[in-house]
């Protein structure tokens, strides 16, 4: 696959864009480490496409998703484009339960992005907290105070019920 090719092509509608290149992770006619070797020097939007096709590929197959891949997304959480902030975070919520002890800059970056003023922003990094305090590890106990500060300050509804949730099962 030329994944540059493919996304210059103004005659592919983007949401195809992104579908081809998560359909070539899994079934890996595209590798993973030529996506992120790819993705880290692209511009924002062509990053951010990438980013979503590890996103949709992840929630079909999490084991795609190696440990550079992970730490590609946890850096990408500090960009300035939000559309790569939120996928990123979706990203690392489908498989922080692979990397269970790699997460402590993934957790301290989406902590920084709960504040963000964007709404998907705020809920993808909702997205990616609660799968990692529905982990139920030790290490993240600290967490939990974090995450109801958060609840208290946020404003949307959607967003307080994804805390809510994994608090409930954190718990449960």
């Amino acid at each position: 696959m030329n994944l540059p090719e493919l996304l210059k092509d103004k005659a592919i509608k983007p949401k195809l864009k992104t579908e081809t290149i998560a359909q070539a992770l899994l079934d890996t006619s595209l590798p993973i480490s030529q996506l992120l070797t790819f993705a880290q020097t692209a511009k924002d939007p062509e990053k951010a496409t990438c980013i979503e096709a590890m996103e949709f590929a992840s929630q079909k197959n999490a084991n795609l998703i190696t440990l550079d891949g992970l730490e590609f997304v946890i850096s990408s959480l500090a960009a300035k484009a939000p559309r790569v902030k939120w996928e990123s975070a979706k990203v690392i919520g489908n498989i922080a339960h692979l990397y269970p002890n790699n997460l402590d800059k993934a957790i301290e970056n989406l902590l920084i992005n709960s504040e963000h003023t964007g709404t998907v922003v705020r809920w993808s990094a909702a997205f990616a907290l609660g799968e990692i305090i529905k982990l139920k590890l030790k290490k993240y106990a600290d967490l939990l105070p974090s995450i109801q500060n958060i609840m208290e300050r946020e404003e949307k509804n959607s967003i307080k019920k994804i805390y809510l949730a994994a608090l409930k099962k954190a718990n449960g």
